[in-house]
């Protein structure tokens, strides 16, 4: 599969360009594929400037050019002398896709061409029509420190590596669309950060020795004793941890550099690794990425101001934290509240969420959730920033995509945008209806 550059020229040669993809570089099972495959039809709006800017082979990753996901291999569109921006609209909803050096805030409606542009819909089981398989794997990073992964498409030797990062309360079972697809032709890999997931602690970290829990019949909460086991002394489930987490697979389990994509939280961490290990990544995608989080000084960066504060998210929890966590706990877990939480973050209500709604249920239901969720809110804020890491990237030359649906309601593409001002070279999207997480809502559209 080839990817279709984030800049047009005129709306034939879009057109023109998919059936030349088509034709030269598409196999044969690849083209079955897309004949058999249910398809939305999306409208592209070209803007009367127009620019066909290209993405270097193994660089951004972005917009394929039959809908399918593919991520890594693109193609370079010949060069006029105008500037485009370019929009993307699904039914009555319209999203911007910026690009080159063209400045996010000249936007505009005047001059535009349209065209329809069919999308293939991702392989369909129902009609036989088959994924790649999927492997749940764990790997033990230090001890007593399990790490849950996912992988497909290791059969592919040579191909591609690409590493998924997850959001925050979710984990690898949200790349399963990913997985399947790209499984096909890439080697594709999907962690839990620890704290998350399947990645929650084997062994309960506190123990509490005193069971009264156990005598009322309720079920005892790991992590709310008074004395730390000792591989735990130094645990909290923080953004430097999980840098460093994915630092140390990227070098133990896949071994060699990779594209690395990320949601939310993801999105985060995948820009902070890629600042601080330049040489282990090769691009990054941005998918409706925080650009801030914790809310305690980092230890490194502000020393003093960080001793003000007696606790920062290791374990035991104090008492006072237990109390309000059980209590917050004991509402955020609610099934009713997951789901409504679903409901906000997914633009399109018909999407199927029930398996991503169990499997969130199932991580909620853990003993060790509940205190894990406690030192993520209560760790520290990162030796770097979202800007600092991203000027990082840009130092080193790591290329860089963003990704935002429109109906986010918590990272609002005004977000993504603040970060193309940052990065005018980076290829920015905007995808309608789509909302925090698009890779799940809309995966024929995003790779």
């Amino acid at each position: 599969m080839e990817i279709l550059s984030h800049n047009f020229a005129p709306c034939r040669h879009v057109a023109d360009t998919r059936q030349n993809l088509n034709n030269k570089h598409l196999n044969s099972r690849q083209a079955k594929l897309l004949g058999g495959k249910r398809s939305r039809v999306l409208l592209v709006r070209i803007h009367k400037r127009v620019q066909c800017a290209s993405l270097s082979a193994g660089g951004h990753l972005g917009l394929n050019h039959s809908g399918t996901n593919s991520i890594v291999k693109s193609f370079k569109a010949p060069q006029t002398s105008r500037s485009a921006d370019s929009k993307v609209l699904s039914g009555s909803n319209s999203g911007y896709v910026i690009g080159g050096e063209e400045d996010a805030s000249s936007i505009s409606e005047e001059g535009e061409s349209e065209a329809k542009v069919l999308i293939p819909a991702l392989p369909d089981e129902s009609n036989g029509e088959r994924g790649a398989l999927i492997s749940s794997c764990f790997w033990e990073w230090k001890p007593k420190l399990t790490v849950h992964y996912e992988k497909a498409g290791c059969e592919n030797v040579g191909s591609p590596p690409v590493l998924f990062l997850p959001g925050f309360g979710v984990g690898s079972f949200h790349y399963e669309k990913q997985l399947k697809d790209l499984g096909r032709d890439f080697r594709v890999w999907a962690l839990d950060f620890l704290g998350q997931g399947r990645s929650l602690p084997f062994e309960d970290p506190a123990p509490q020795y005193n069971r009264e829990n156990d005598l009322e019949g309720k079920e005892t909460l790991w992590g709310f004793g008074e004395k730390t086991e000792p591989w735990a002394s130094q645990l909290v489930y923080s953004i430097d941890l999980w840098r460093d987490q994915v630092q140390y697979f990227v070098e133990e389990v896949i071994g060699e550099p990779v594209y690395v994509v990320g949601n939310s939280l993801g999105g985060f961490v995948a820009l902070y690794f890629a600042a601080s290990n330049p040489h282990l990544v090769k691009g990054v995608t941005l998918l409706n990425a925080t650009p801030f989080w914790g809310f305690l000084p980092n230890p490194v960066r502000s020393p003093r101001l960080a001793r003000i504060f007696p606790w920062a998210g290791t374990f035991p929890l104090p008492s006072r934290v237990r109390k309000l966590t059980e209590l917050v706990w004991q509402k955020i877990s609610d099934p009713g509240s997951i789901a409504e939480v679903l409901k906000q973050v997914y633009a399109d209500h018909s999407t199927d969420v029930d398996k991503v709604f169990s499997c969130i249920l199932e991580t909620a239901e853990h003993p060790a959730a509940a205190a894990s969720f406690a030192s993520i809110m209560f760790a520290p804020q990162g030796q770097l920033s979202f800007n600092e890491a991203l000027s990082g990237c840009r130092k080193n030359n790591i290329p860089v995509c963003l990704m935002y649906g429109k109906e986010d309601p918590w990272v609002k593409p005004v977000w993504g945008l603040q970060v193309k001002r940052q990065v005018p070279e980076a290829p920015y999207y905007e995808i309608s209806p789509a909302g925090h997480c698009p890779h799940d809502e809309v995966p024929e559209v995003w790779w």
